[in-house]
């Protein structure tokens, strides 16, 4: 138990100093393996590259397509024409939740949520800057609206985070709708209101927008190149719609979404095979990140100190939805991937959760969709998707993270416990 302890807080303290879990994670397992005395070759050539493989097999697909599919709305114009109307029906003013609606849409279409940052970042500046709010809190926005809700609780969300658990528990992506409805509800409305405090706490202590060291990504966006935003909506609309009410699968939804984004701008097709060979470039990056994360996991779970861990969380109460939703949260953290902890924690105990499900009677889409939300409750320092959008806005982990720690830990944290309420008591 030591040595997973020393190996999380070795992975976060490296990850926070901005090294890649691409190499971090193998040397931080290695280290838990040799405490814990595993074979260190045996614990890297077997345990890590089967957690790290296994993960890459079953989810490279939609990585894949989802990356190409948020790349083409970016190189078209698409997502900024999208994101800059949603920010004009808000208002200039309402800079914070004009970046958290544009930020929501985008990902419930589908976009992945590292598009998502690059798309969004240079709106986000100039409305903060028109609104005069710190550019500390673009940050958090951006994690509120693209890493909590629509990635884990909006019932039929595109996003893997919401796709993983369907296997384990065989539900669609609605499952869970009310639990989702809610659990929506207050991570978005608890993390604006928040959010709306911080802003009114800066602007009384004299914190104004300041320029970003580089000032290239502040430069206007000339709207007269970008298409149409109703058509832009449409390849989004496209995968929703064929994921949930036409009970498609993922793969042949997120092919139609790039089929009709390719259709709609066919004028630019010479800019298509480039933006492709983007995405896809990219979505192995992100598989790449997230197997590596999964990887150092599956060495953690064959610790034989794990199974003792795991039979106390099984056993620290009678309801299977809070021990389920506790071990995604660890994993999760642990792993410093959404889509990594719960990936490992359904690899390992995804069975037996299904047939708790089945004996006692409780829904499989309540196990669904607390996994899903737990999982999301998890981010911490060295969380890869954080680290991206530090990099991506220029700002560090002193200036964010407390608002980050809030939006995207506690209210999130709080939105599971009150699933876990509703899901006892047979609300779904």
């Amino acid at each position: 138990m030591i040595s997973i302890i020393i190996g999380l807080a070795l992975l976060m303290f490296f990850a926070y100093l901005g090294w890649s879990i691409i190499w971090v994670a193998p040397i931080v397992a290695g280290i838990v393996a040799l405490m814990s005395g595993l074979d260190l070759m045996d614990a890297y050539t077997n345990t890590y590259m089967t957690g790290f493989v296994n993960f890459a097999k079953a989810w490279f697909p939609i990585f894949l397509l989802g990356a190409v599919l948020g790349k083409l709305m970016e190189d078209t114009g698409a997502a900024k024409s999208v994101a800059i109307q949603f920010t004009k029906f808000i208002g200039e003013k309402r800079a914070i939740l004009g970046v958290l609606v544009a930020s929501a849409v985008l990902t419930y279409g589908g976009v992945s949520l590292f598009v998502v940052v690059f798309a969004i970042y240079p709106i986000a500046l100039a409305l903060f800057k028109k609104a005069d709010i710190s550019r500390r809190l673009i940050a958090p926005t951006i994690v509120l609206g693209a890493f909590t809700f629509t990635m884990t609780a909006v019932p039929g969300t595109p996003q893997i985070q919401n796709l993983i658990p369907m296997n384990t528990f065989k539900t669609t992506p609605m499952a869970g709708t009310i639990i989702g409805i809610v659990a929506t509800l207050i991570m978005a409305v608890g993390g604006y209101f928040w959010l709306k405090f911080r802003e009114n706490r800066l602007t009384a202590a004299g914190e104004k927008y300041t320029e970003p060291n580089k000032s290239k990504e502040n430069e206007d966006e000339n709207e007269e190149n970008l298409p149409n935003w109703i058509l832009s909506l449409v390849p989004l609309i496209v995968v929703v719609i064929l994921l949930n009410f036409l009970k498609i699968a993922p793969i042949p939804s997120l092919l139609a979404g790039i089929l009709a984004i390719l259709l709609i701008n066919i004028k630019q097709y010479k800019t298509f095979i480039p933006s492709m060979n983007e995405g896809a470039k990219g979505s192995v990056m992100a598989i790449i990140n997230t197997s590596a994360a999964v990887g150092f996991g599956a060495v953690v779970t064959s610790v034989p100190d794990f199974d003792r861990i795991t039979d106390m969380l099984l056993g620290i109460s009678s309801n299977p939805l809070v021990s389920e939703s506790l071990v995604v949260q660890l994993l999760a953290m642990i792993t410093g991937s959404a889509s990594g902890g719960m990936g490992i924690a359904l690899e390992a105990l995804g069975g037996t959760y299904y047939d708790l499900s089945q004996s006692t009677g409780m829904s499989p889409e309540a196990f669904h969709r607390m996994a899903s939300i737990a999982s999301g409750a998890s981010i911490l320092p060295h969380n890869g998707a954080l680290l991206t959008l530090l990099a991506v806005t220029q700002l560090s982990h002193k200036e964010t993270y407390k608002d980050v720690f809030v939006v995207a830990l506690i209210i999130p944290t709080i939105a599971v416990i009150v699933g876990i309420i509703m899901a006892s008591m047979g609300i779904i």
